[in-house]
């Protein structure tokens, strides 16, 4: 005890000293690679920008691929998310379409959010030459180049976006309507409640009572269930290992780049926005553990659907129409050989 007192003694006079000192010696000094890993924010003259280029054709083929699923094949949006294209002219209307053509002030703000934080569940993970590509297409989308346009360092600062004189400096502190205010940080409540859980508001997932449940399913039968339980059927043989199309694995896996913002598969696979994808085939409908399904889904597991490589055929056309009430935003592959490639994918994942 004395010791352990000596101990804590010596490491309060040295935080001391070092207090004095102006320092704290703790941590370390960023390394150059990892200021540069935070520093990409590009500015609307250009500051930022890394070296590339990519041009619109390029850019379709990546968007269709990585963006797609979300904003459509033509940055339309799909269900919920984000409208990217289209929109003039409707800023003073009851119901502005706010895109980039219609109301983003600068290029600049598309490529770093693009650079910075898509595609979603993968963000960063696309590189330079790609974000140009990217940005390019959009401006292609929005009428604003022609379908040949190629987007670079060199010629980015010359674009200009139709809404940037309809942003300006906020000139509010110095406008006789602004009013300053002293914050009040007198009679503040001694204790703080917690009067609600998010939990409780039912907007997280319920993962303790998931938990519960699966524990409550593993759980050895008791004595006398097991006594009056029939006799066990015979096993029948193993079926024969299915053959797999290697081929058409690779392809299916390019295809599920479209599902990784929301869907994992593989040892490490965990739930994101959809639930994770292994041994999906042949498996009940709605089953994976800890995930909160759909009211719809829910019934189709009520129901008995399995999703054998029919029904999987059918609901990647379009799940909207074949799960009537899904929470899935996807619009649906519409060419039969992605959705066959993809299938054989998941095969891979349901050995």
């Amino acid at each position: 005890m004395l010791k352990f007192l000596s101990v804590l003694a010596t490491g309060t006079l040295l935080l001391t000293s070092a207090a004095t000192a102006g320092s704290f010696n703790i941590g370390r000094a960023a390394t150059p690679a990892e200021v540069a890993a935070w520093n990409i924010d590009v500015r609307p003259d250009g500051q930022g920008l890394p070296a590339g280029r990519g041009n619109v054709e390029q850019g379709e083929e990546i968007f269709a691929e990585r963006c797609a699923v979300c904003h459509g094949d033509f940055a339309e949006g799909v269900d919920r998310w984000p409208v990217l294209s289209g929109g003039d002219g409707t800023l003073t209307s009851d119901r502005p379409v706010k895109t980039i053509g219609s109301y983003w002030p600068y290029l600049s703000t598309v490529f770093d959010y693009v650079n910075r934080a898509m595609p979603f569940g993968e963000a960063q993970s696309l590189k330079p030459d790609e974000v140009y590509a990217i940005t390019a297409f959009l401006l292609y989308a929005n009428d604003l180049v022609e379908d040949d346009f190629e987007l670079s360092q060199e010629n980015f600062t010359s674009i200009r976006l139709p809404n940037e004189d309809g942003f300006y400096m906020d000139d509010r502190e110095e406008s006789p309507v602004f009013k300053k205010r002293d914050v009040c940080m007198k009679d503040c409540k001694a204790e703080v409640k917690i009067t609600a859980r998010a939990q409780v508001l039912d907007v997280t997932p319920e993962e303790t009572k998931a938990a519960e449940e699966a524990a409550a399913a593993t759980e050895a039968p008791k004595a006398e269930e097991v006594a009056s339980a029939e006799p066990a059927p015979v096993a029948e043989p193993a079926p024969e290992p299915v053959v797999l199309d290697d081929a058409l694995i690779k392809k299916g896996a390019k295809v599920f780049k479209k599902c990784k913002a929301c869907h994992q598969v593989g040892e490490k696979a965990k739930n994101k926005v959809g639930p994770i994808l292994n041994d999906i085939i042949g498996q009940q409908a709605a089953v994976v553990s800890g995930f909160k399904y759909s009211k719809a889904l829910k019934k189709l597991n009520g129901d008995g659907l399995v999703w054998s490589d029919e029904n999987l055929d059918v609901f990647l056309t379009k799940p909207k129409k074949f799960v009537k009430g899904t929470k899935m935003t996807f619009a649906g592959l519409k060419k039969e050989k992605d959705r066959i490639a993809l299938i054989e994918f998941l095969k891979s994942h349901s050995q």
